[in-house]
């Protein structure tokens, strides 16, 4: 199988799974990143993805992601075991409709990640938002056009519109806080115990960004 035909039929299985972000509420667009994205997988990548949740939910969104991709058995939860991680998801980017505009530091790096992103999962008029929101730091504006045979997955399942509905108004903020104050007590806890590399770690009400070691990162913008 040539390098082309591989990248294809690992991105097949990941849009076979992309379906399930249906059953997660409020995420409004999903993006391929990381190797499936940039062409440079291999046959122990996981899956990079990039979740856009709407406005106050992003700790929810980031909880039901994790609830139910690891119920699949999907989920990415040993970075130290390169075949465990095998087609696995790994859920390093949250942001909201309020930060489109990804954080800096910009280098070569993020812009050409940027530029490689593959929507897969969300409305044509979101996705040019987010696209129109990055514009300037990347130096120039991405329009939303279909790549080769991705569609973009737009389904509403009943499950969803159902959550939607029950985690609205205050019931929802409540929710929310709560696992706002769970999912942060276990980030710094994290960040105390493993050995990082020059972290990108970012927490908040509009981003949550977890790349912990950077060195190949660092190896590509010194060469």
């Amino acid at each position: 199988m040539d390098k082309n035909s591989f990248i294809n039929s690992k991105r097949t299985k990941l849009l076979h799974r992309v379906r399930f972000f249906d059953l997660v509420p409020f995420v409004d667009i999903v993006f391929i990143t990381g190797s499936v994205a940039l062409g440079t997988a291999h046959k122990d990548s996981d899956f990079d993805v990039l979740v856009c949740a709407k406005k106050n939910r992003i700790f929810t969104v980031r909880f039901f992601c994790f609830i139910l991709f690891s119920l699949l058995g999907w989920i990415r939860n040993n970075e130290n075991c390169a075949q465990k991680a095998r087609d696995k998801f790994c859920f390093n980017h949250f942001v909201t409709s309020e930060k489109y505009q990804l954080s800096p530091p910009y280098n070569d790096y993020w812009k050409k990640l940027y530029l490689c992103l593959i929507p897969v999962y969300g409305s044509e008029e979101l996705i040019q938002k987010f696209y129109n929101a990055n514009a300037e730091w990347v130096g120039e504006k991405r329009i939303y056009e279909k790549i080769n045979d991705i569609s973009l997955y737009k389904k509403r399942r009943i499950v969803k519109i159902f959550l939607k509905k029950m985690l609205n108004g205050k019931i929802g903020n409540f929710v929310e806080k709560i696992l706002k104050k769970i999912q942060i007590s276990k980030i710094k806890k994290s960040l105390k115990t493993e050995n990082l590399y020059k972290p990108r770690i970012i927490y908040n009400d509009s981003e949550l960004e977890f790349h912990p070691h950077t060195k190949r990162i660092e190896e590509y913008i010194q060469n």
